[in-house]
């Protein structure tokens, strides 16, 4: 039995189906298809379920959904910027990086944005022939905005309030503080400062970077768009006060921008020949700049407030400066460079190798006189001022003085005129009564 098994296997059984079926075909009769009335009712509630949408999967909530709420309003009066203190209103971009999505998010803000700011203002209104550009709406907030201020301020503070809340933000009393970055004045920080006053009269506001170049226009901005007062600076660290009627509950609204815009286009600030200059002349200067001496290195996050004043002192000796920026990003040098080019004022050769390289220009000596001569005016005037100050209360003082001298005199004179008729009267009776003996 083994071997007839071995050999003859069982073969694989295959169905074999006919190639006739498509020739015929059974279609029921209508009495053998169910009706819904007919089926049963868990067969009907399987079909319902197979018939039910699917549920839409789980979305976290998200800020950008507002629903059906309003977009916020805000009261202040300025333009909303990325940074206050590193953009200028008044230097026009060629171009944008990306389409004009407003960073607030869709729909969250009830002012357009136009690729670099929010304005208070509807742009339509401007009348680019006028003479100024603002309409008289923005006058009025910026007005509004000033006697708000001054309300909010109050009385001074006496030197003693000035030293307690001074000394109430030292690092050894508190840690509350807010760094000020390469990004300047952002308008985020704006609600963390009055996040701060929530808790203390004032708050500590430390700068390094690029924004410390202009330091002036750093502590302009904070009190400018805050409300506040600095009063107390030293270095790159500021104490901002509140004000006396200052009430939290009170505080404007400030609607947070949820990422950063990308930064416009703007002109080339070196370009490839210096106004003046031929190409052979530019590129000798460029070649040239690189072997001139290091007037400074700036640190990484450093404190540059000095910088403008140095760049100004080494053009009196010679007509190009180096600066040493390795290590710093190349933004932040670039950025430094356009602030020295507005405040020296100067010329950018070439930020190669890590290098800012700055020219004073053929008409250095001429606009030097021009300076002097506008600043002598004034100088001469409030010298005279002084002067005529001077003389007043010295004559004042000598007039005073002389008739206090006079009075002296005086009894002075009395007193010696008492003092030497005695002495005369002695000395005549003295010299008389030998006369007599």
């Amino acid at each position: 039995m083994l071997l007839l098994r071995r050999a003859h296997p069982q073969r694989p059984c295959h169905r074999y189906l006919s190639s006739l079926l498509d020739r015929y075909g059974f279609v029921p009769p209508a009495s053998l298809t169910p009706t819904q009335q007919d089926t049963p009712h868990g067969a009907a509630a399987a079909a319902d379920k197979k018939r039910r949408t699917k549920k839409p999967p789980y979305r976290p909530p998200s800020s950008l959904d507002r629903g059906d709420r309003p977009a916020s309003h805000s009261d202040l009066p300025f333009d909303f910027r990325f940074s206050y203190t590193e953009s200028r209103p008044d230097a026009k971009p060629i171009g944008l990086r990306e389409p004009k999505y407003s960073p607030f998010g869709p729909g969250r803000l009830d002012r357009p944005w136009t690729g670099l700011c929010a304005p208070a203002v509807d742009t339509t209104l401007r009348s680019v022939d006028a003479e100024d550009p603002a309409p008289a709406a923005e006058r009025d907030l910026q007005e509004a905005r000033r006697r708000e201020r001054e309300r909010v301020l109050g009385e001074p503070l006496t030197p003693a309030e000035r030293t307690f809340f001074v000394d109430k933000c030292q690092k050894n009393r508190t840690k509350r503080q807010i760094n000020l970055g390469r990004d300047g004045l952002t308008h985020n920080m704006l609600n963390d400062i009055h996040n701060h006053w929530k808790h203390g009269e004032a708050v500590r506001v430390k700068c390094l970077g690029v924004p410390t170049v202009d330091m002036q226009n750093v502590c302009h901005e904070l009190e400018d768009k805050t409300g506040g007062l600095i009063i107390h600076r030293q270095g790159g660290l500021l104490i901002l006060y509140r004000g006396r009627h200052y009430h939290p509950k009170k505080r404007p609204v400030i609607p947070l921008m949820l990422w950063k815009p990308a930064e416009p286009i703007y002109q080339r600030l070196i370009k490839t020949t210096i106004e003046g200059l031929t190409v052979e002349e530019t590129k000798a200067m460029r070649k040239k700049g690189l072997h001139v001496p290091v007037l400074t290195k700036l640190a990484k996050n450093g404190y540059y407030a000095s910088l403008v004043l140095m760049v100004q002192d080494a053009f009196l000796a010679d007509e190009l400066v180096r600066i040493d920026c390795k290590g710093l990003p190349k933004s932040d040098y670039r950025k430094i460079g356009v602030k020295l080019w507005d405040l020296v004022p100067c010329i950018p050769v070439s930020f190669d190798k890590e290098q800012i390289i700055v020219w004073r220009g053929k008409d250095y000596d001429e606009s030097i006189q021009d300076n002097m001569q506008k600043a002598l005016p004034s100088v001469l005037e409030s010298e005279s001022a002084a002067a005529v100050k001077n003389e007043n209360g010295e004559q004042e003082e000598t007039s005073s003085e002389n008739a206090a001298g006079e009075n002296k005199n005086g009894e002075q004179e009395e007193k010696t005129s008492d003092w030497s008729s005695n002495e005369w009267s002695e000395s005549s009776s003295s010299d008389e009564v030998p006369d007599d003996k």
